[in-house]
């Protein structure tokens, strides 16, 4: 009688995990397929080249993906170092004791801060303290302070899943600590590292609360290799910023749901890559 009514629990919790996963799946193709059914249309080589100009009557969003590449390469070339050497001191040579748990707890507490209390921060210190206005430049600053809990935490989850045995190992043939770490375990925790790079990639490309505080929302593109120098200087609103000024301000929503599209297919690929790259590096390590 107990073993019968063990399984029809099991049986009910398992049915019930089946259906939340179904639930889940069937959630998230009805939004692509919504989005896409919506925006697809708007969709095309003039609108991912040009610019939008009423007097060529052309809509387009070419600055906006420039603006977002640009925020994405200098928030990651400065957020990747910080983050991966903080998890490295953290998990290798700091001692366990407040000090360390209080930067942990700073860190968490980073990440659950709202984006929009980051903007705003931003814009007063980046924007006004610095006097970097509204540019590229002042996003991308503010960018960094979103991004680094992410890629710290997941740096310290990657280094803690390598075996104690590769750091004995090469401390017991006579390697120094740094040497170590450069050659076996950051290699090692190389997937980890990897997908809380492009996690924090994916971020950036959908965060917009931020940037309207502090990048502003121009869509121009930059003329020459002297304008794309001087772009970070610039006001400039990425994707997220023209989506959603499409869709309130100007009330052009084939334009918005477009863009919703051309994110999507951003996300996707991110997703892909993290993937592509994280199986490739389990692949070496394994060889």
């Amino acid at each position: 009688m107990i073993g019968k009514k063990r399984k029809l629990k099991d049986f009910a919790t398992r049915m019930l995990i089946y259906l939340c996963a179904t639930f889940s799946v069937v959630l998230l193709i009805g939004i692509i397929l919504y989005v896409f059914f919506k925006g697809i249309r708007s969709v095309n080589w003039s609108f991912l080249t040009s610019v939008t100009s009423v007097l060529k009557g052309t809509v387009g969003i070419a600055g906006n993906i420039v603006n977002t590449l640009i925020i994405i390469f200098i928030t990651m070339l400065i957020a990747t170092p910080i983050g991966v050497g903080s998890a490295i001191y953290l998990n290798e040579y700091a001692k366990p004791g407040k000090i360390v748990t209080a930067i942990e707890y700073a860190t968490e507490t980073l990440s659950g801060i709202p984006s929009i209390i980051f903007g705003l921060f931003g814009m007063m210190f980046f924007g006004e303290k610095l006097g970097l206005g509204y540019s590229l430049l002042t996003g991308s600053l503010t960018l960094i302070l979103m991004v680094l809990p992410l890629i710290t935490r997941n740096t310290q989850e990657a280094l803690k899943t390598v075996p104690a045995a590769y750091r004995n190992g090469a401390i017991g043939l006579g390697s120094g600590k740094w040497h170590m770490i450069r050659t076996i375990l950051i290699p090692s925790a190389m997937p980890g590292i990897i997908t809380g790079s492009i996690l924090a990639i994916g971020r950036i490309v959908g965060e917009s609360a931020a940037l309207l505080f502090t990048a502003g929302s121009a869509k121009l593109l930059p003329k020459g290799i002297e304008g794309l120098l001087n772009k970070p200087f610039q006001s400039g609103g990425t994707l997220t910023i023209q989506m959603y000024l499409s869709a309130t301000s100007e009330g052009d929503f084939d334009t918005a749901f477009g863009i919703a599209v051309v994110l999507l297919v951003i996300v996707l690929l991110i997703n892909l890559g993290t993937k592509a790259l994280t199986k490739r590096f389990d692949v070496t390590r394994k060889e």
